[in-house]
């Protein structure tokens, strides 16, 4: 164990809203701590739908600050982050059983308009029998809307953050659970535990920050030894991964007879995710796995819709994440808001702030709101600087994924097309750093299959806290899903070894 070192703010909890509140905190002048039990966007953060989006169905429950908020958000996201978020179009067959069409048309009209949308091309009304995004749908549906919200890469949002912090001054400590946090003579004494080393630091704050997730209760009076008012309720959403089977690049969200809706979108160029559920969730965060009745829940709503029908064969793997929602009495999971909400402690003159809920759209906002609450302990802090920064990798020309994608056949003539979109959506411009002076395939170091290269797996380990083999293969990256069985055990075998060396 080191000496105590003395920082601003301290961090718990490396998912969106910890990643993106140590971000804007680091960018203000603080000096600041984020530590992370697990690795960053293992739990909640790595599980969504993978969507940055308003919320349509929020409409119904009358959320229309929340979705407006979230709508303008979709807009500074996408011009700060191009690279790893992108326009989808939503095709939306309509099912007289379920509801009207005047109410939908209404919704996307709202949808439409509540956020002052400049980059989206608004809504549409379909003929599916016409249409050519009509061509997978049963023919029973006659009709049809279409919107736009957008794709992201939801992992990488949070490693992003995460990176742009550290680049600010910020300390990130991945696998080092806060294991003590106390009141000491008006500041926190905080102290870490590396799971894979053992290490222990213990640092001084001034504030303390609880953006734990689904462990913010537990952070709050196990860790920390305190209580709130405020509580979360754990709601699951699982989401199943399916072979695509549909043409074109247009996603796909239908309406079940629970009123509930299922999202079919196009993944990782030759996949389906479909999902989510909305089940009130009882146990331990960590333990969250999809059952079987949602798995054929999901396969069912597909199958309610589409002329290609599903079957539990199909399904190649499934994931599952506990949403903690903000507790507002609401029985019904769906009906639970997605807004979040602060809880400011500043007993003993050591302040700590709670925070409750949240969604991945609204997460740069929530940083910078957070900020503004604590913004009193720390009068010389910098001004809100987040609503015009790009994150690392997206500074493209015009913020324009095309010309970037053509600068890109230029630059690197012989990398081959796969490889140069896996580089460019992940990366964006800093695919300089992955390469280096390599002209050719074999200047990337080992080929482990698929698009994973060597040169990849450094700059990952070196430049966003990778250390196991799982980091990259499922939260910095996705090549698990493009992988056979005995390449991802040899690349698992091959990184252990390297790594254990390294240690």
């Amino acid at each position: 164990m080191t000496g105590i070192a003395k920082v601003d703010l301290f961090v718990i909890g490396g998912g969106i809203n910890g990643a993106g509140i140590a971000r804007d905190a680091a960018g203000r002048g603080l000096s600041v701590v984020l530590c992370e039990k697990d690795d960053l966007a293992e739990g909640t953060s790595s599980r969504s739908g993978k969507l940055v989006h308003g919320g349509l169905r929020y409409l119904e429950y009358y959320e229309f600050r929340l979705v407006r908020e979230a709508l303008i958000e979709r807009e500074v996201l996408m011009r700060n982050a191009p690279h790893i978020i992108w326009p989808m179009r939503f095709v939306l067959p309509h099912s007289p059983q379920d509801r009207p069409a005047w109410l939908v048309r209404l919704g996307l009209f709202l949808y439409d308009n509540l956020g002052g949308r400049k980059k989206l091309p608004g809504s549409r009304t379909l003929d599916l029998h016409r249409d050519p995004e009509g061509a997978p749908i049963k023919d029973k549906y006659t009709r049809g809307f279409e919107y736009s919200d957008c794709w992201v890469d939801d992992a990488r949002l949070v490693i992003l953050n995460a990176v742009d912090a550290a680049e600010h001054g910020a300390t990130v400590l991945t696998r080092s659970p806060c294991t003590s946090a106390r009141r000491e003579n008006g500041v926190w004494r905080v102290t870490t535990t590396d799971t894979m080393t053992g290490a222990e630091r213990v640092f001084e704050a001034k504030v303390l920050v609880n953006a734990a997730g689904p462990w913010v209760s537990d952070v709050l009076t196990r860790v920390a030894g305190s209580n709130s008012a405020r509580n979360i309720r754990l709601v699951k959403g699982s989401h199943i991964i399916v072979p695509k089977f549909w043409k074109g690049e247009n996603a796909y969200l239908v309406q079940n007879h629970d009123k509930r809706v299922i999202f079919i979108n196009p993944y990782e160029r030759d996949k389906a995710l479909i999902g989510t559920t909305d089940i009130a969730y009882e146990g331990q965060p960590e333990d969250v796995t999809a059952d079987e009745a949602e798995i054929q829940y999901l396969i069912d709503a597909v199958n309610r819709y589409f002329k290609e029908e599903l079957t539990r064969d199909d399904v190649q793997t499934s994931f599952s994440g506990v949403r903690p929602l903000f507790d507002d009495g609401q029985g019904n999971p769906s009906a639970v808001t997605r807004d979040y909400v602060f809880d400011l402690d500043e007993a003993g003159g050591a302040p700590l702030l709670n925070v409750f809920g949240g969604k991945i759209t609204t997460f740069r906002e929530l940083a910078e709101r957070g900020m503004h609450r604590i913004g009193k302990f720390f009068p010389a802090m910098g001004k809100d600087w987040t609503h015009s920064a790009v994150l690392p990798g997206g500074d493209l020309e015009r913020a324009d994924y095309d010309l970037f994608r053509n600068q890109m056949k230029l630059d690197y003539p012989w990398m081959p097309r796969a490889l140069r979109q896996h580089y460019g959506r992940l990366y964006g411009t800093r695919i300089a750093r992955i390469v280096g002076t390599a002209t050719g395939l074999d200047g990337l170091g080992q080929h482990f299959g698929g698009t994973l290269y060597e040169a990849e797996v450094t700059y990952l380990v070196q430049h966003e806290w990778a250390r196991t083999a799982e980091d990259i293969l499922w939260r910095r990256t996705k090549h698990q899903l493009h992988l056979t069985p005995e390449e991802r055990a040899a690349f698992t075998q091959w990184f252990d070894a390297a790594h254990a060396q390294a240690a």
